[in-house]
């Protein structure tokens, strides 16, 4: 349920409305628009008299609220939210660029695609130190090791790092992580996300291979109602019959997120397409449907990664690709 406030309403008529609703037994998520408060009532609402609530002076409308999610749904929160990652924004016009390679291999790499990435116009550094393979055989990840190596690429470039999560148990590791990633297969880890949600950072969580956005978007309310607020949502393709690419980019995804939910939403098109030059034209694609940013492999010797060379760019590739996504960005916003 959301009550909307008029905006006249006084300061301590509000408070005591929102008292009232707490001794109900109810959390109360209080947005505040350019023009209306609203109040989002998370519980048992069967309790509160709708009627008599409408009836207030303060008060402009009551709308139930059919979803089961209610922290990130749009009507709880009217106003986009703004993810803010050190100086960089992502979400309510604010843009962001995400790139690196898919595993961090070495100082020498890491570091060297961190350098090239920033030069090409990245907001944020991505690589991965925890992977979770489909073979038990192929390369895992530097784990601890890659995390430190990382933030070295960090202090070198300046720009904040993304690297995934596995486990609850790494927790400790991730502590100087600036933004957690939640891959594709962890998307239902419940209790993973319960953790990430007593947290205080940005938490990009991927949609898993064959799930509905439904379902995305209540693995981010795990996260929402325990507390953190600042979660990005990230479109990287689902499964279908086609095998001509390694999944299939739901770009309708962008739109329609933005319609349900008021956070952010990037899209990761190699993972998508599993095929380097299909990259350029899904990214451009999802600049100008709408996302708020893209997450994009790059590594400086694909035919050598130890893992999705296939679907990484070459550090000109990424800076030739970033000036054509700007260009459509600008075309879009005109």
């Amino acid at each position: 349920m959301i009550v909307v406030l008029k905006p006249s309403a006084p300061q301590e008529s509000r408070e005591q409305l929102v008292g009232w609703l707490k001794a109900l037994g109810l959390e109360i998520h209080v947005s505040e628009g350019q023009n209306y408060t609203v109040l989002g009532l998370v519980g048992d609402t069967s309790k509160v008299d709708m009627d008599l609530v409408a009836s207030l002076d303060i008060v402009d409308s009551v709308k139930r609220v059919s979803e089961p999610f209610k922290c990130c749904n749009r009507k709880f929160h009217p106003e986009d939210t703004v993810v803010q990652v050190g100086d960089v924004k992502i979400g309510r016009g604010h843009f962001c660029m995400i790139a690196g390679p898919c595993s961090v291999e070495s100082e020498e790499q890491i570091v060297a695609v961190a350098r090239d990435v920033k030069a090409a116009g990245a907001d944020m550094l991505r690589g991965g130190a925890f992977k979770p393979r489909t073979s038990p055989y192929d390369f895992a990840g530097l784990k601890a090791e890659g995390l430190e190596l990382l933030k070295i690429a960090r202090k070198e470039t300046g720009l904040p790092i993304v690297t995934e999560i596995m486990s609850v148990v790494d927790l400790p590791l991730f502590e100087d992580v600036d933004v957690l990633q939640v891959g594709a297969r962890n998307m239902q880890n419940f209790d993973l996300l319960r953790e990430l949600g007593k947290l205080r950072k940005p938490i990009l969580l991927k949609r898993g291979l064959a799930n509905t956005l439904k379902e995305l978007l209540m693995s981010a309310e795990y996260i929402m109602a325990n507390g953190n607020e600042q979660v990005i949502l990230c479109e990287r393709g689902i499964r279908t019959y086609s095998d001509y690419t390694r999944n299939t980019l739901d770009l309708s995804a962008v739109p329609m997120l933005h319609e349900l939910s008021h956070l952010p939403v990037i899209v990761d098109p190699s993972h998508a397409t599993g095929i380097a030059r299909l990259v350029p034209p899904m990214a451009m694609a999802a600049a100008a449907c709408g996302a708020d940013g893209l997450i994009i492999e790059v590594h400086n010797d694909p035919m050598h990664a130890l893992c999705d060379g296939a679907q990484s760019l070459r550090p000109e590739q990424y800076a030739a690709l970033a000036r054509k996504v700007r260009a459509v960005r600008e075309a879009v916003e005109e």
